[in-house]
């Protein structure tokens, strides 16, 4: 079981490597990773799981975050509409994307990441992810909202770049250009 003590905090740096391509189909072990992952952020949401052992609640997690420089991610989450995601994959890809821009008004937070650091995070408003499912499927969804910032930000992971690397240092709060606000 994957605890907070299995993840990286930054200045590590595997954070900021450009993690290797999984080779398809995924050896055991890169299956067994992806489950643990998985299940991390599934445990981490459940209130007695995460008490009992220390979780801090995540809604998403990519391999690097537990020093595993392999292009995985984790992503467990309720949307705007109340609808629950999970997506547990392997290689994922933004293949397109919107021009217009969005981001959460409550600003972004990482589970490698153990302060707080205000500001707008500029995002696509809409992306189209290609992946390997962790059932081998392949798999090919447009994402808007939530779902398209959660899946950005894993990305980013695998190509070494934290989410305050987008933040405005003159002006975190300056609203992105063209873009939507999404609400947490």
């Amino acid at each position: 079981m994957i605890t907070m003590e299995d993840i990286i905090r930054e200045g590590h740096p595997t954070l900021r490597e450009v993690a290797k391509e999984v080779t398809l189909p995924p050896s055991d072990e890169d299956k067994e990773t992806l489950s643990q992952m998985i299940q991390y952020v599934k445990n981490s949401q459940d209130p007695e799981i995460s008490e009992k052992y220390g979780l801090r609640p995540g809604i998403g997690l990519a391999a690097p975050q537990i020093n595993v420089s392999k292009r995985m991610i984790a992503i467990h989450v309720v949307d705007e509409k109340g609808n629950q995601h999970s997506y547990a994959l392997f290689n994922p890809k933004i293949v397109s994307h919107s021009i217009e821009k969005s981001y959460l008004t409550s600003g972004e937070g990482c589970l490698s990441v153990d302060r707080a650091i205000p500001g707008f995070v500029p995002r696509y408003a809409r992306i189209r992810v290609k992946a390997t499912s962790l059932e081998g499927k392949i798999i090919d969804i447009r994402l808007r909202g939530l779902l398209s910032i959660v899946f950005q930000h894993e990305i980013d992971h695998l190509n070494g770049v934290m989410f305050y690397d987008h933040i405005n240092e003159d002006h975190p709060f300056q609203e992105p250009e063209n873009a939507v606000p999404v609400e947490r």
